[in-house]
């Protein structure tokens, strides 16, 4: 039965070349279907995107100010419970294996597991955050959580450096005397105004 999907071009069949720059008798018109004139119609002319001929760009006449945090923001890669289901029991679910299965994606900080949709069997996930609810969810179905060490290693070490850190002690400020005030302070001097 003949239906939209299948339909096919006949065995042999071919689509004519769009050929231009032969002339009105082409069928494509003295100038190719590019109208007359302008720098659409020159070989190689094309305009980009934003671009107002030459007048100051609206995105050039917008003030820019204030502060951005967006360049300081930390991107966790989600993964919901009801993806990990892909998974057989007892598989151990880390960055690698998301990676290669394509749950995710892209440059990020670290792996965060939501509880959204049901386990059906264990797991152990290893990922840098994990919410309360998926945590519940993850043990009750059997399954562990293992945050990563080296995130762990990080966050001890800057902990060790800042209880090594030695308390500097600021040395007592000295009294200056009146004449070694007097002495510092420059004498200025009224300049005379010539009239």
């Amino acid at each position: 039965m003949m239906r939209l999907h299948n339909l096919r071009p006949r065995p042999g069949s071919r689509h004519r070349v769009k050929r231009l720059g032969c002339g009105e008798s082409s069928g494509h018109g003295k100038t190719s279907g590019k109208g007359h004139k302008g720098q659409k119609a020159r070989s190689g002319g094309s305009i980009r995107l934003g671009f107002e001929g030459g007048q100051m760009p609206l995105i050039r006449r917008l003030p820019k100010r204030g502060f951005n945090n967006a360049a300081f923001h930390k991107h966790y890669a989600i993964v919901n419970l009801d993806s990990l289901n892909s998974f057989k029991a007892g598989t151990v679910v880390n960055e690698q294996l998301l990676r290669e299965s394509n749950l995710v994606r892209g440059h990020f900080v670290g792996i965060k597991i939501l509880g959204d949709g049901e386990l059906k069997h264990g797991v152990t996930v290893e990922a840098d955050k994990v919410s309360a609810a998926a945590r519940e969810k993850i043990e009750k179905a059997g399954g562990t959580i293992t945050l990563r060490e080296a995130r762990k290693i990080e966050k001890a070490d800057v902990d060790l450096e800042q209880k090594e850190a030695p308390a500097v002690e600021e040395e007592p400020k000295k009294k200056s005397t009146g004449k070694s005030a007097a002495k510092a302070k420059p004498s200025r001097k009224k300049a005379s105004r010539k009239g």
